[in-house]
Formats: structure tokens, C-alpha cells, sequence
């Protein structure tokens, strides 16, 4: 089978444990995921099926959504409710204040990742010096805050919605927020709401995946095709001569395509509208070649 299925990812399990059990349910050998979630998270997380996992190391950049919760007044080492508590306090912050305040990181900003993050500095998983008890100087990362909304649950727990460009990390998002405010804040869940182009709505869940399963029926009905995932990649349609060449490794003279093209990739179909995989343009070669083809029967 070759394609996507969404999944809404459980608490408590990795991204790679997603992958063990759909592997498992759709007795699919060829599997991968398009990116981890942090430990507490749950919400969209897409897997590559068969002939799509061909595809993993060229997927497009995509915004992110994530709704979470956080607390004021207290703060851990890990930035979420789980981590060792650093500090707590009383808190005088209105709900008028937080939106304020949070309104400030709205736009490009500059954010250091978490020590428990997966990021790697000289080699190492910040998280494995963290868990030694070490702190080392990170590098800031510029991100895009597109979507930055609060509501206010109670006195002391908001909700957070935010849209946001890929390796933006909520925790430290929410973190920020309560420096300025002065009094600390923390995040209490978090759900992934969007990635890679699909929402809640395009996912089902690893039981639901299992009753479809149980109940002998096929999997069509949950599973993506692979240019859904490649959509930000502008598309090119080629004559029969050319698909043909294409399919079989062979690149194609940009001055016989009609549509002109520019520098990145393409998705390229044939003139029946079948996708036959991603073309990168060469334009000292004059040539569209050969990126990834897509192999059905993987």
C-alpha cells in the first residue's frame, strides 16, 4: 500500500510507537512518520505508507497548529507540567495582561529551544544532558508566530491557539510569555492540530485503524494520496514521450516543456494526470531531472 494515514497521536506514546502499531495494524513493512511530537503531545502526526516513505527526506516545509493549556505562577525544568518545579509564586496577572503580553511575540521572533528537546548540540540530544543534569548555551532560532490566540479558563489556566512555522516549540512559547509577565507560566497539554496540510478531521485514531481492521474491510477509505503531502510543490504535466522517460530515470529538456519553470522541485504528472514523482530543475544542464520517482507497488 502506498500513502498517508493521519493519526491522531495518543498521550504517552512516541512517534516511533505510532509507527510500531500501524505497521502492525496495516502489515505495512515500509513505514515512516514525518516528524516527533513532544513527550506530553497528542494530535496529527502523518505516516508515510510503502512507496510514499520514498519521499521522507523531501517533504515541504508547513506550518504548524497546536492548541495547549498552561498555568501562571509556577515553572520546571522541563517548560511543561511534568518537569522538576523550579519555581512558584502568586500571580496578580489578568486575563487582559496575558493577551497583551502574548500579543508581543505575534510575527518572526527569536526562540531558544528547551533543554529537553531533541535538538542536537557537538553531537548530543539536549535531553540526554539535561537528564546529566548539564545546561549548555543553545543557539536562538528565528520562527513565525502566524496565529497566536488566548482564552482564559479560570483564574490561573489559559488556552493557547497557535499557528506557527515548523520547529517553533510551544513550551518555550508559553515560558517567554510568563518571564514577561513575571510570575512564570507552564504548560499543562498540548495537541497538535495541523501539519504537513492536514487537520484533525483528515485523521482517525490507532483503535479506530484497528476496528477497521477487525471489521475486514480495506483501508482505502483512510488513506492519503501522496501528493496531498507534496501540495506546496508547484506541479508540471509532461507528454507521454516525456512520462515515459521520466518513469525510467531519465531527465527532461526544460526547453521541451511548455509551462517554464524555476529553481526547487516539482511534482510531475503525466498527461493522464497520474503523479509519477518530484523533478528538481538543473538549469545548468538545461533539465528537469529526476528527484524521486513514486514506485505504486512498494
Amino acid at each position: 500500500m502506498t500513502g498517508i494515514v493521519c493519526i491522531i497521536t495518543p498521550l504517552d506514546i512516541t512517534a516511533f510507537g505510532v509507527v510500531a502499531n500501524v505497521r502492525g495494524i496495516m502489515r505495512e513493512k515500509m513505514v515512516g512518520h514525518t516528524g516527533t511530537l513532544d513527550p506530553m503531545a497528542t494530535g496529527v502526526l502523518s505516516i508515510m505508507l510503502g512507496g510514499a516513505t520514498r519521499f521522507l527526506d523531501y517533504l515541504p516545509d508547513s506550518d504548524k497548529g497546536y492548541r495547549a493549556t498552561f498555568i501562571l505562577g509556577k515553572t520546571t525544568d522541563t517548560l511543561d507540567i511534568t518537569g522538576k518545579v523550579l519555581s512558584t509564586c502568586d500571580t496578580t496577572a489578568a486575563y487582559s495582561d496575558v493577551v497583551e503580553v502574548a500579543s508581543k511575540f505575534k510575527g518572526e521572533i527569536e526562540q531558544i529551544p528547551p533543554m529537553y528537546s531533541a535538538v542536537s548540540v557537538d553531537g548530543k540530544r539536549l535531553y540526554d544532558l539535561a537528564r546529566q543534569g548539564i545546561e549548555v548555551e543553545r543557539k536562538s532560532r528565528r520562527v513565525n508566530i502566524k496565529k497566536l490566540e488566548i482564552t482564559q479558563n479560570d483564574t490561573e489556566s489559559y488556552t493557547i491557539d497557535v499557528l506557527c512555522s515548523k520547529g517553533t516549540y510551544i513550551r518555550t512559547l508559553i515560558d517567554d510569555i510568563g518571564k514577561v509577565l513575571g510570575c512564570g507560566a507552564v504548560m499543562t497539554s498540548l495537541i497538535r492540530t495541523q501539519a504537513m496540510g492536514f487537520t484533525l478531521d483528515d485523521c482517525v485514531t490507532l483503535d479506530e485503524l484497528q476496528r477497521i481492521k477487525d471489521s475486514g474491510l480495506v483501508f482505502d477509505s483512510v488513506v492519503w494520496d501522496i501528493e496531498k503531502i507534496l501540495a506546496p510543490y508547484d506541479s508540471v504535466l509532461v507528454t507521454q514521450a516525456q512520462a515515459k522517460r521520466f518513469s525510467n530515470g531519465g531527465a527532461l529538456d526544460l526547453n521541451r516543456i511548455k509551462k517554464p519553470l524555476t529553481e526547487g522541485l516539482y511534482r510531475v504528472y503525466s498527461p493522464n494526470g497520474i503523479f509519477l514523482g518530484l523533478g528538481e530543475c538543473d538549469f545548468d544542464k538545461n533539465e528537469l531531472r529526476v528527484k524521486r520517482l513514486l514506485v505504486r507497488n512498494q
